[in-house]
This record gives structure tokens, sequence and C-alpha cells, in this order.
């Protein structure tokens, strides 16, 4: 059974990472510029490195669909540049996980897979995908919806110490990101971590700096471009997060629940 993940970020990361320990074949398909803040834990560093590693787990990219077999066979995830999903008309997924995380209605819709599942705001199940994952903190975090849309999206992210809005780091203006601090330093309030044009991205208060977007990377003003966690703890960088973990159990929890996938199923 092949799963196919859109999108390459810490989120989708964190599916894919769930899904192969599970002993699922997964892909993933990507952007030829990925604008990814968690890096460490996100796949799609493989588009510009060629590999990128995730808790012991490797992607590699390839270059066309031919080449998902093999990848698989070795126990790597492949991930292609595909933003458009014109390997379907070379391979045909069981599954496929729109991951983007867009929040915004999809192009394609349950067509496109025999089971196509979306996570968060802009899936409705039953519509535009056959199972919806909520992504929203709280206690229906990870739940499979079959009917009907998720949460709406806050904007706000979730409370770690205290501090919400204030961990996302915004662009003050358009322009190139240029980086005085790297991910997992430790920094305090007030520290310089990136110019954006004339203009510095401060630290807002005491901790790890856990994402920061890829240095050159041009940035448009209000564009999230890092991720400052109040916990004096720089491991984080480096794993898949609890959020991550969550909704690839709700992504499990509706593949395994899916009676038109149980003939390929071991349960």
């Amino acid at each position: 059974m092949l799963i196919l993940i859109r999108g390459g970020g810490d989120l989708a990361s964190g599916v894919a990472v769930r899904l192969h320990h599970s002993g699922f074949e997964v892909m993933l398909t990507e952007l030829p510029t990925p604008l990814v803040v968690r890096r460490t834990v996100s796949f799609a560093e493989a588009v510009s490195d060629g590999s990128k590693e995730v808790e012991g787990i490797t992607a590699v990219l390839i270059r066309n669909p031919g080449e998902v077999k093999e990848s698989v066979r070795t126990g790597y995830i492949p991930v292609l540049v595909d933003p458009d999903l014109a390997c379907l008309k070379e391979i045909r997924p069981d599954v496929v996980v729109d991951a983007r995380m867009r929040k915004k209605l999809p192009a394609e819709g349950k067509e496109l897979a025999t089971l196509v599942i979306g996570l968060g705001p802009g899936f409705i199940a039953g519509e535009n995908c056959h199972a919806v994952i909520e992504t929203n903190r709280g206690h229906n975090l990870g739940r499979v919806i079959w009917a009907g849309p998720p949460q709406e999206d806050t904007g706000i992210p979730g409370m770690v110490q205290g501090f919400a809005s204030e961990r996302v780091l915004r662009a003050p203006e358009d322009g190139k990101l240029v980086t005085g601090a790297k991910i997992g330093d430790e920094i305090k309030n007030g520290t310089v971590i990136a110019l954006v044009g004339n203009q510095a991205v401060l630290a807002p208060f005491d901790g790890v700096l856990r994402g920061l977007i890829k240095p050159g990377t041009q940035v448009i003003k209000g564009m999230k471009i890092g991720d400052v966690d109040p916990r004096d703890d720089p491991t984080i960088c480096t794993l898949v997060s609890d959020k991550s973990r969550a909704v690839g159990g709700g992504v499990l929890e509706a593949i395994l629940a899916c009676p038109d996938l149980r003939s390929g199923l071991w349960i």
C-alpha cells in the first residue's frame, strides 16, 4: 500500500514518520522551493540537500515517479518535486494525505485516491475529501472527521509556558532573509535573529530558536519566518512535535478504518 503525502513540512513529516514506523510505504511531494520553518524536522529539506534524516528515518530526493518503488524498497521515503501531482499519471497511491495546511479549499477532491485525507481547515469530509483530521490543539486534536469540516483556523499557535502568538516570528517587510542565528540556538530577549531588508527580527523572549526559514529566501511582509520556544531545551528542535504525532495517529486511524482499503491491510 502506497501513501502519498502532499507537503514536506514538519506536520507532513511527522505524519510520514508515524506511518513509516507503522510499516506503510510513504512518499512525499513538494514545491521546487519549500517554505519550511521547522527545517530540522522537515523532509522538505531533501529538495535542496538531496536527503534529510528525521528521527532516524531518511528521505531522499528523486527525479521521477519511476524511482518511487526502489526508494521505498530500500527503506527510504522518496521526495518528489511535484506540486501538481503529475506523478499520478504513472503511480496510483492508495491514500493521498493533503498536509499542505493551505487553509483554503483544494483544487482537487476525492478522485485522487481510494482514500483522500485532508489535514485541518479548508477540507470538508464527504465533499472534497473522505476524511479530515483535526489540527487545532485541544481535546479534538488528531480526531478523525468523516462528515463535515474541522474547527476554523484561529490563527493563534498553541500556548507554551504562557506564550502563544509571540512565539511566531514574521517578516517585518518584503525582502531577502539574512540570518544571524541558527535553529537550536539559545537566545535572549532582544537578540537579533535575522534581517529582512533593513529591519531586524528580534527574539521576543528568552528561549530556543526552534525554526527559521532557509537563509536567502525572499519573503513578504507578515509571512511566518521563524518559531521561538520558551523551553530551555534545544533537543526539541530535532524531535517531531506532539501535535504532529497526534495528527499522524489520526491519519493512521483513518487508513485502518477505511473499508475500501481493508483487503490490502494486515488487520
